[in-house]
């Protein structure tokens, strides 16, 4: 049976970027228009006063110190405080595609792959902008790749989905050579008046090269030793947008039609599911957990990684051995666990093994294992 491999990651950074002061000011700017415009049905107990934020809050609560975004400005501003991105022609490239390309162009560049060694485009994120035609496809046009494309989204763990996916098409014998992209506009399905959850996500976009071993031709690749995959329903995160919106006018714009979630249940359920995954998977596949040398976690909250690589190594995770992006890129959904692979992983040295994880709403949670080939 041939390996699979992970030969090359790229990663589309935005190019603005907001930090916890910036975004803390805009918020209570709006809180404090919000409790003046209010001042009497306050006063009256008819409405509740809203609390400002902190950039110490979010620090302590999240370990977010910094996002990247695609619109600034709109975000930043109190009367708006939602990113500004025009919609395009049909004759243009749709934002997600123009990500996506540019995070397949590095992945590609890096696994030394023209767009003729490439048999399959697989989008996976979040939130796709459109239904169909799929943005798989348009990348795949953009890039000049035959074969097919599509498009799959299970929330924050389409990346390891996509993974997955991937290398079962290669295992199979379906595609010799896959990319996976994630173009993640996380801050259009943000409500940035919740003070609970403003400060979560950022933009980002990356790409994975998936092949077979005997196609790979760059040294230091990835083998991928293993796959595991599990979903549990969960509404503790939910967000209700969606076509048959518009057959509900009255509901069209509640706050459920944004990100939402339960933030301590989810704490609380999902950091030991996610915990014994790894741990299961790696026994599965007769790997000790005090042998792996780096776990690449969603990066959705800096204390929940820390349970997590905790309860899988046995002690208190290093930065080293838990990688942290969430202080420069906040949460990116999908993408998070791809974006920290990418940036920690190139020190590694022959032979070590570790695991990229992701988990977020369904509940759903990705593990794949990976082992570094020689240079």
């Amino acid at each position: 049976m041939a390996k699979v491999v992970i030969s090359g990651t790229g990663v589309f950074t935005p190019p603005h970027s907001i930090s916890n002061d910036e975004l803390v000011a805009s918020f209570n700017t709006y809180v404090e228009n919000f409790n003046q415009t209010h001042k009497a049905e306050i006063e009256a107990g008819t409405i509740a006063p809203l609390n400002p934020s902190s950039s110490e809050f979010i620090v302590k609560a999240s370990g977010i110190e910094n996002r990247y975004v695609m619109n600034k400005e709109g975000i930043l501003d109190p009367e708006i405080m939602c990113p500004r991105l025009p919609e395009r022609s049909n004759d243009e490239p749709s934002i997600l595609a123009e990500m996506s390309v540019a995070a397949a162009k590095q992945a590609m560049a890096r696994a030394n792959k023209t767009p003729e060694d490439i048999d399959a485009v697989l989008v996976a994120c979040s939130n796709l902008q459109r239904p169909y035609p799929a943005i798989a496809v348009e990348v795949q046009e953009l890039l000049g790749i035959e074969g097919f494309g599509f498009d799959m989204n299970v929330a924050c763990s389409s990346a390891t989905f996509g993974l997955k996916a991937a290398h079962d098409m290669v295992i199979s014998g379906g595609a010799d050579c896959v990319i996976v992209v994630d173009p993640e506009i996380c801050t259009g399905h943000l409500n940035f008046r919740d003070r609970d959850s403003h400060f979560i996500f950022g933009d980002v976009c990356t790409a994975i090269v998936i092949e077979r071993d005997d196609t790979c031709t760059v040294g230091g690749a990835w083998e991928v030793l293993g796959t595991k995959l599990i979903t549990k329903f969960s509404n503790n995160i939910r967000n209700n947008f969606g076509f048959l919106n518009r057959t509900a006018p009255e509901t069209a714009q509640d706050a459920d039609k944004l990100f939402v979630q339960e933030g301590r249940k989810v704490f609380k359920e999902v950091v030991p599911m996610v915990a014994q995954l790894i741990l299961d998977h790696v026994g599965e596949n007769g790997i000790d957990a005090t042998d792996l040398k780096r776990l690449w976690l969603h990066q959705a909250n800096k204390n929940m990684n820390d349970f997590i690589g905790k309860k899988v190594l046995g002690h208190e995770p290093s930065e080293v051995e838990s990688p942290n992006i969430l202080k420069y890129y906040a949460n990116t959904s999908s993408a998070g666990s791809i974006v920290a692979f990418n940036q920690f992983s190139d020190d590694m040295s022959e032979g070590d093994i570790g695991v990229i994880c992701s988990f977020g709403a369904g509940y759903s949670a990705g593990s794949v294992i990976v082992r570094r080939l020689a240079a």
